[in-house]
């Protein structure tokens, strides 16, 4: 590991305001502590509302209540949403249970699937936010380095049906996880310590320092995934680093590094736009955690801290050029990365129903609608997968697409499950047709203080409307992918969605059409500024074309492409070049 080699820095006067937070945090601490036990406000100052999400915690307020209660003089509904990491997305059915009971006691009653494989709970109020911290700890999980200017959360393909390849990215993508997570002593002096209050006096350690990260950690968010071919479910290519594995005879020979990509942007501004990886070249698995490092630290140490809208790696690459990344990568290293192993990618979805393991067990995959797991008066799923951990002995995937993987079920517990599953309605949700399968939706409104427009609550009618016009022209069936997210910053990644939602303003979007559906080429701008009510009669013609004359086996991304409704974007800087109907 590099010691200490953080190396001499701007002055702060020149550098971003997050910086500064950062340098006078003294290690992410601030006065969150004293913070937390101010009674007069349900909020947390400005800059420990920047340090807490490094704690994996972001300050939110409900949005739909900001009128009313201006009106009656009263602060916003603060609240938070905490953020828990699962690198590799597997856990176990006791941490199911722990998440389940935090959820209904001190969260909204719902459970959240993210994006990026990990459990997130909203609508946690400031006096029960250290207890929840406890009680996520106590399932031996943590929220630390969900969020913030750090390495996240490590994902990884649940490969149901390859259980070796499994395994091992598995353990790649832990390893990793651990590897780059903060050292700082703030965390547990923060939320672990003195669980009947703030009791307990805090003393950092005067000579605390951060071996890898240093005082400043990271320009901004650095994100890594671990994928297996031929599913890219992770979408590999939207992250700052990516390990594509090779696997010969059924095992993990080595992995294809990619690095760069990037979904944010800012509407407007088309000097930020998003970038997808490229394949630097390839490693051993006994490489992979060192790779991982130094690719870190070579962002760290060159990542513009000037602007945080410039400051991710994929325009430190950008900028540069991979030549000199490589170069950068393999100096510090010690020795030359291999070259790219021949890989096919297939689809960027999930795959669905039950799969055999090679290890005799199964593995069941459900569509969870916007990874939203909650109970309603017609649809207990929440019940439903409670009950079904309580007796279940294998794991729980959360897949990168916001699903659950019921993982290693027994051939004699499988009659079992399958009876719960029938119970409650779930054995059903994957019967769905082929676009809804295959959308996705961040949060947005009420509680995403970003937003610009609704996302996780209009995407699933949207969806409907849809759904008539391609079973109109006999496409119940056929997978499309759709994602829509709130604002540009991509938490769904809508840039690599075949039709792609990105809002505007309440109730319009712009569309994004042709992104390849494995994954592998990003969409462009189609219409801007689509009133949500014009949108199924924007696309209709294009279906109907789409039914009429595509090719055998032509994707719906391809075939826009292919019949120049938009034009294919080469690379991240073309995005906002060559826009189709505007």
């Amino acid at each position: 590991m590099v010691k200490n080699t953080e190396p001499p820095v701007l002055p702060l006067d020149e550098k971003s305001k997050n910086e500064t937070i950062k340098d006078v945090s003294n290690y992410l601490r601030g006065t969150i502590a004293e913070g937390l036990v101010d009674t007069s406000t349900g909020a947390l100052s400005d800059e420990d509302t920047q340090l807490t999400k490094f704690h994996g915690i972001y300050q939110q307020d409900d949005r739909d209540l900001r009128r009313e209660r201006r009106k009656a003089k009263l602060e916003k509904a603060f609240s938070f949403m905490i953020r828990v990491r699962v690198p590799g997305g597997v856990a176990t059915p006791k941490q199911w249970l722990e998440m389940d009971r935090i959820a209904n006691t001190h969260a909204n009653h719902t459970l959240k699937l993210t994006t990026r494989q990990a459990f997130q709970f909203h609508g946690i109020v400031k006096g029960v936010l250290k207890q929840s911290m406890i009680e996520i700890n106590r399932s031996c999980l943590d929220t630390i380095a969900a969020c913030g200017d750090v390495n996240r959360n490590v994902m990884c393909n649940p490969t149901p049906h390859v259980s070796e390849a499994h395994a091992a990215t598995l353990k790649l993508s832990q390893d990793i996880s651990d590897h780059l997570t903060p050292q700082t002593g703030a965390y547990h002096e923060i939320w672990l310590k003195g669980e009947d209050g703030f009791k307990e006096k805090i003393t950092p350690d005067p000579e605390e320092i951060e071996p890898l990260y240093g005082k400043h950690y990271l320009p901004r968010k650095f994100k890594i995934v671990v994928a297996v071919p031929p599913s890219n479910d992770v979408d590999i290519f939207a992250h700052c680093l990516g390990f594509i594995a090779i696997i010969e005879g059924g095992k993990v020979v080595g992995y294809n590094v990619t690095v760069g990509g990037g979904m944010g942007m800012k509407h407007g501004d088309k000097s930020t736009y998003p970038v997808l990886a490229q394949v630097m070249g390839f490693c051993t698995p006994e490489q992979a955690v060192d790779v991982a490092e130094k690719v870190m630290l070579v962002q760290r140490d060159y990542g513009d801290r000037t602007n945080r809208a410039h400051a991710r790696l994929k325009y430190t690459i950008d900028d540069r050029g991979l030549d000199w990344f490589r170069a950068e990568v393999e100096q510090r290293l010690g020795y030359k990365l291999g070259d790219e192993r021949p890989y096919k990618f297939e689809g960027n979805g999930d795959r669905y129903g039950w799969v055999d393991g090679t290890d005799g067990n199964h593995h069941l995959t459900l569509f969870i609608q916007n990874g939203r797991v909650k109970d309603t008066e017609k649809f207990k799923l929440m019940t439903g997968l409670r009950e079904i951990a309580k007796i279940h002995t294998g794991d729980f995937r959360l897949t990168a697409n916001q699903n659950l993987t019921i993982g290693s079920i027994t051939p004699e517990m499988r009659p079992k499950i399958e009876a719960v599953l029938k119970e409650y309605g779930i054995n059903r949700t994957y019967e769905a047709s082929g676009i809804r399968l295959h959308s996705m939706a961040c949060v947005a409104l009420p509680t995403c203080g970003l937003s610009l427009a609704e996302s996780e609550r209009y995407l699933p009618e949207l969806v409907g409307e849809i759904e008539e016009i391609l079973a109109e022209n006999g496409l119940r069936d056929d997978a499309i992918t759709i994602r829509m997210t709130g604002c540009p910053n991509g938490c769904a990644r809508p840039y690599l969605a075949e039709i792609g939602f990105v809002g505007r303003s309440p109730g319009k979007y712009n569309l994004y059409l042709g992104a390849g559906f494995s994954g592998d080429r990003l969409n462009k701008l189609y219409k801007e500024k689509a009133l949500a009510e014009d949108i199924p009669d924007i696309l209709r013609p294009i279906i109907e074309a789409y039914a009429k004359s595509r090719t055998e086996g032509e994707r719906f991304g391809d075939f826009v492409v292919r019949k120049n409704y938009v034009k294919p974007t080469e690379h991240g800087r073309d995005f906002h070049e060559g826009l189709g109907e505007v």
